[in-house]
Parts: structure tokens; sequence; C-alpha cells
């Protein structure tokens, strides 16, 4: 395992060294931010030249992107080009509200997903089924911004019982998270990926039931529920696995919608402002570490199939 792990490192090394230059000369279609920092295009050229300068953005676009790469070598992601902050500094002050807000709805969405999705396949073509299946199209139906405004209308406009936005009460004591701010931007988040996974899973039990080995086990007295929770989950486990690794991007995706809409202090929001503002340092820091989340959720995935199924080999 060890020597497979070491290869498929080696591997990711190489497919991010080609996503950062994928997407530094993508953003750098988008335009020239000096525009946009000096106030538009029609201030004194000379102002705009000295800028670009001091920034190296008058260099030929391959050597902006070394320059670039050389300092994320050393650990560091260089200077926002709108605030002259860190961009090691504002990253380590979003990245801690994004992770709960995607743990927490990554967890809750897996376990009601677990529950539902096997549920659903035990009775099949039952009225609970119908139901599960209903709610399952829901979730993948409707856009993650559209919910964000009904859920913000109902009970924020109407009903006054949960915050807008923000992930804490204005004056109050502490730093942290309240919990009453994160429910609105955990169903959000978890709507869609407990919709998406129940069918999934449900689809993966129902293959997994019509085995033929699970009817004669059944037959022989185990039982019912022993069948499902201890032979027939644990061989539709594999598929699970993948679509759950799978959800890692989805789930930065989403943030970047979810956190702008209810104004959540994360890294989605703060990517958001650095995409209008064209500030390159940032927008390359989020795409390298989102890159670097997601060859490793692939990783961990290839890992935990091993551990799932024996049979599983590693070459």
């Amino acid at each position: 395992m060890a020597k497979y792990i070491l290869k498929r490192i080696a591997i990711a090394v190489i497919v991010l060294f080609g996503i950062t230059i994928i997407d530094f000369f993508i953003m750098t279609l988008a335009g020239n931010p000096i525009e946009i920092l000096s106030g538009g295009p029609r201030v004194n050229m000379g102002v705009l030249q000295q800028r670009a300068q001091n920034l190296g953005l008058d260099k030929p676009k391959y050597i902006q992107y070394f320059n670039w790469l050389g300092t994320v070598l050393h650990g560091d992601f260089g200077y926002s080009y709108k605030n002259y902050e860190p961009v090691n500094r504002m990253i380590s002050e979003h990245i801690g509200p994004t992770l709960i807000l995607m743990g927490t709805a990554l967890l809750l969405s897996t376990l009601i997903a677990a529950v539902a999705g096997i549920y659903s396949a035990v009775h099949q073509h039952k009225a609970g089924d119908y139901i599960i299946q209903t709610i399952a199209f829901l979730g993948q139906s409707i856009p993650g911004f559209f919910l964000a405004l009904i859920l913000i209308y109902l009970f924020s406009v109407k009903l006054g019982v949960l915050p807008s936005g923000g992930m804490r009460r204005l004056g109050s004591a502490g730093s942290g998270i309240q919990w009453q701010y994160m429910i609105m931007p955990v169903i959000v988040l978890g709507f869609e990926m407990a919709g998406r996974n129940i069918r999934y899973i449900r689809s993966s039990m129902l293959e997994i039931l019509n085995k033929e080995y699970l009817r004669t086990a059944e037959a022989k007295g185990i039982g019912r529920f022993r069948v499902i929770n201890r032979h027939a989950l644990k061989n539709a486990l594999i598929p699970i696995i993948t679509v759950l690794g799978m959800e890692i991007p989805n789930l930065f995706g989403g943030a970047v919608i979810v956190e702008q809409v209810f104004s959540w202090p994360g890294l989605g929001l703060m990517t958001m402002n650095a995409v209008l503002q064209r500030d390159y340092p940032v927008i390359m820091a989020v795409c390298l570490i989102s890159a670097v989340v997601v060859l490793a959720s692939n990783l961990v995935t290839d890992v935990l199939y091993a551990v799932v199924d024996p049979s599983v080999r590693f070459e």
C-alpha cells in the first residue's frame, strides 16, 4: 500500500502542477487588475504602469507564473492586490468557518442519506420509499441560491427566528461561531448532497439486496436486520464511498454560493470578492488549496476501498 500511495502522490503533484498552469493563464484572461485597483481604464497611464511594475504585472505571463510558483514553493502565497495583506493570513482567518460549515453539512447529510437510502431500499415501492425519493429529487432539483432565499424569507423575514447572515451576533462576547447562524447555511449545503446520496445509496443497496447469497442467508434464519446491516451494507459501501469522495469538490463549489448569500466569512466569500477585484494572489491560493483537497480526497477514497473490501489490491 505504501508504494501505491507514493505513486499516487507523485501523480497528484504532476496533476497539481498542470492545474496551476491552467488556472493561472485562464485567470489572466479576465483582464488587468490594475485598472480596477486604480479606479478604471481612464486614469493616468503612468500611474498604471508604475503599479503594474511594482506588482510584477508588466512582465510576460509565463514569467509572472514562475515568479508566483517560486513564492508558493517557499510557503508564501504573496500579498493581496486589494488590501496588501498577506494571503497566508487571509486564508488562515477564513478557512476555519468554511471547514466548520462544510464538515457539519457533510456529516449531517451523510447520516441522513445513509438512513434514508437504506430505509428506502428495504421498503421499496412503499409509501415511505416514494416520500424519500420525492424529497431526494427536490434536493437535486432546487438550486442552492434559490433555497437559501426561500429560507431567509421564511425564517428571517416572516418568522424572525433565525439570523439572515454572518456567523455571530454583532457586539456579542467571544469570536466563535454561534450555532443559530449555521442552521440555514448547513441546510442549503446538505440538502442537495443528501438528495443526491440518498439515490446512490438506495440504488447500491437494491443491487446488493437482490443477490442470491443474501436471500440464502435470510432463508437460513439469520434475520432480516442482521442480513442488511452485516452483509448487505458492507458490500454496498464501495460505491457509497466513491460518491462521498466526489462530494468534496461539490462542497467547495456550493460553499462559494452559500457563503455569498449568507455573508458567511469563509473562503467562498473571500474568493468571490477576489474574483470581482481580479485579486490574482488570492484567487490562485484558493484554487491551489481546492485542488490539493480534491486530490487528497481521491487518494483517501482509494485507500478506504481496501479497508472496506479486503479483496481490493493496490497496483
